[in-house]
Order: structure tokens, then C-alpha cells, then sequence
């Protein structure tokens, strides 16, 4: 995107090995965009034209079963590339994404993925591992969720949540960016009525707060002890 300081991406990871000249090379070919708050930036099974990074706001993504279920997928903070189903081989997008604040993307044709990776290689290991993180995190998930107790799978997901967009309030340790009780629920297989008793009775104990698609930890040392627990 031309006119687009290098800066403003120097401490995005696939960047960071980049010089600064390479980096407005790669800029001068995205362009950016808006995407107001529940605004779809692609959908899933659509197909994969375009690849993205988000500079601004947070995107969920998610993914409908065959049976019609909605799944969270993951959330995509600044500074995350995200819609690179190219990159592994597919030709539509695995899932939707949505804007869950008003967000700002750069956007790449996925046509000239094969150039930026030949000409600049580091940008596909950075990419390559990238994906290698998110899929070892949703194998993580899918063994929670098969093995793992509502209780503790709840408790690690906002513990991923604060990690990955927490911030520091007097109360506690807030996820910065709306989430619902049913968001929770579609992150660890589980129902709406199991997550408002869980959240309800964690209230209760002063380790959590929530209400207006906030999530506050309080008690976050407390609420580490819940993930980490063994099932007897």
C-alpha cells in the first residue's frame, strides 16, 4: 500500500527480518480496508482470493459443522495474518471471518503469493509457522474438548483469551474486545446454560467478571488452578 509507513508493521513477526525497503515493497501491493463492527470479511467456503493482516481492531473466526453447529474458531489480534488458505493448499476459505470491533486490514491478492514467497522466503517460513502454531493449538483444543471437563475448558479458554488480548484494569485482567456468553460456549463445545453457571458460580467466588460482552478475571492465579486441574 503506498504511502503506508513501514513502521507501523516493523514488529509484525513475518516482518521483522525484512529491510525496510523490502517491506514497503510488500506494502505497495496490499491495500487496506475498513470493516465496521459484525461486518463478514470473507466467508467460509467462499473462494480464497485474497490474503490479510490486521492492523487494527480483533476478528473472530468461524466455522459452521456439517451439522449446522457454529464453532469459534480462534480470534485474530493486530499484527496476525489470517485468510492465507492458499498457503495451505486450499482453494476456498475454511471459515468466516468477522470483525468483532471496527477493524482495519491490509489486504493481498492471493495471485501474488507465489512472487512476495520467491522473492522474499522469510515471509513464507514466518507465514508457514504461523499456521504451524494455529493448528497445533486446535489439536490442543480438540483433545479439551474431547477428554477435558467443561469447567477446566472454559477456564482455559479465557486464560488464551486474556493471554492473547488482556488488559490491565483495576479490577483485574479484561479481554479487550466483546465477547458473549455463547462466544465462550462455541470456543469449548459447550451450551450457553453451561457457561452462564459456570461464569455465574465464578462470580460468586471473585474470579471472574462479566456482563455486557466483557469478561474481567479477577482472579486469574485462581482461575489457572481450575485449568491445570486434574480430573480424578
Amino acid at each position: 500500500m503506498a504511502g503506508l509507513d513501514p513502521s507501523l508493521v516493523a514488529d509484525v513477526p513475518i516482518f521483522r527480518e525484512l529491510t525496510r525497503s523490502q517491506v514497503e515493497d510488500i506494502l505497495g501491493k496490499a491495500r487496506s480496508a475498513r470493516f465496521t463492527k459484525n461486518a463478514h470479511i470473507f466467508e467460509q467456503g467462499a473462494e480464497a482470493q485474497s490474503f490479510f493482516l490486521l492492523l487494527h481492531g480483533h476478528v473472530q473466526a468461524l466455522k459452521v459443522t456439517p451439522t449446522g453447529e457454529q464453532v469459534v474458531v480462534r480470534y485474530v489480534s493486530p499484527g496476525e495474518i489470517f485468510g492465507v488458505a492458499h498457503v495451505i493448499g486450499l482453494n476456498t476459505y475454511p471459515a468466516t471471518a468477522v470483525a468483532v470491533v471496527d477493524s482495519v486490514a491490509l489486504i493481498w491478492p492471493a495471485s501474488i503469493w507465489s512472487e512476495l514467497v520467491r522473492s522474499y522466503p522469510t515471509l513464507a517460513s514466518g507465514t508457514l509457522q504461523t499456521v504451524g502454531t494455529r493448528l497445533q493449538e486446535a489439536h490442543a483444543r480438540v483433545i479439551e474438548i474431547s477428554t477435558e471437563e467443561v469447567e477446566r475448558r472454559v477456564a482455559r479458554a479465557l486464560l488464551r483469551l486474556a493471554n492473547q488480548a488482556g488488559r490491565k484494569v483495576d479490577r483485574g485482567i479484561e479481554i479487550d474486545f466483546p465477547i458473549s456468553r455463547q462466544n465462550i460456549a462455541e470456543m469449548t463445545g459447550t451450551t450457553l446454560h453451561t457457561v452462564s453457571r459456570i461464569l455465574s458460580a465464578w462470580e460468586q467466588g471473585g474470579i471472574v467478571e462479566s456482563g455486557r460482552q466483557r469478561v474481567v478475571l479477577r482472579d486469574a492465579h485462581r482461575l489457572m488452578a481450575i485449568a491445570e486441574a486434574v480430573s480424578d
